[in-house]
């Protein structure tokens, strides 16, 4: 965490006109962590964790999305939004092989030149956001219900 926190600092430090949302976990040491080493950048804004419709409109409107969340590795490609994965490994390797999402770890420095790579680089930062996402498309319900409204008109 200390890593992750010294990575989310030097990026804002390095990009004065990114402005950082930092969703802080409930664990008090977590939080005093993230207190101790981000609260002080005027670009950063270290905010409670957000329920599920306010968390998705938070990645919607994010630019690049650095999380350890395997539910946000599926979320984030299907509204556009590249994912830094910081672990070294992933249940999602779908969103790794389509483009969408990168694993990083947990080194600063890589975190660091991933991030302003893809923030400073629009070729880049294009590869990721123009991915077919995995896990689908969106229409899934549509479908469902064609296929039942079908079924129930089908003469028995």
């Amino acid at each position: 965490m200390e890593a992750i926190c010294r990575a989310v600092g030097q990026i804002a430090d390095s990009l004065a006109d990114v402005h950082v949302l930092f969703a802080v976990h409930m664990n008090p040491a977590v939080a005093a962590l993230a207190e101790a080493a981000l609260s002080h950048r005027s670009n950063v804004d270290i905010i409670a964790p957000q329920d599920y419709g306010a968390f998705v409109a938070l990645m919607r409107a994010s630019t690049l999305i650095l999380s350890d969340s395997g539910g946000v590795q599926e979320e984030a490609p299907a509204l556009g939004r590249p994912v830094l994965v910081l672990r070294e490994v992933t249940e999602r390797p779908e969103a790794v092989a389509a483009g969408g999402v990168r694993l990083v770890g947990t080194d600063t420095s890589q975190i660091v030149g991933e991030a302003v790579s893809l923030l400073t680089n629009p070729s880049a930062y294009a590869l990721m956001t123009k991915v077919v996402n995995p896990f689908g498309d969106g229409h899934a319900a549509e479908r469902i219900v064609g296929v039942l409204a079908a079924d129930a008109s089908s003469p028995t």
